[in-house]
């Protein structure tokens, strides 16, 4: 059963992550084999002000 964790900062709509899902279960599908109903997707939204580059948060740019 493979399981994929996408990361991305907060802001997406509903409609975008819907079809994130569905293109990522797509790939994981076509690349392994694993049936449909066995790929799980989990989806993080990240605060900006729990992210940082270079070590400054991105909600202090």
């Amino acid at each position: 059963m493979p399981y994929v964790t996408v990361k991305m900062l907060e802001g997406r709509t509903d409609e975008q992550k819907k079809e994130l899902v569905d293109r990522v279960t797509e790939a994981v599908v076509d690349t392994t084999g694993a049936s449909r109903e066995k790929v799980v997707v989990f989806l993080e939204d990240m605060k900006k002000s729990e992210y940082a580059v270079g070590g400054t948060r991105l909600s202090d740019q």
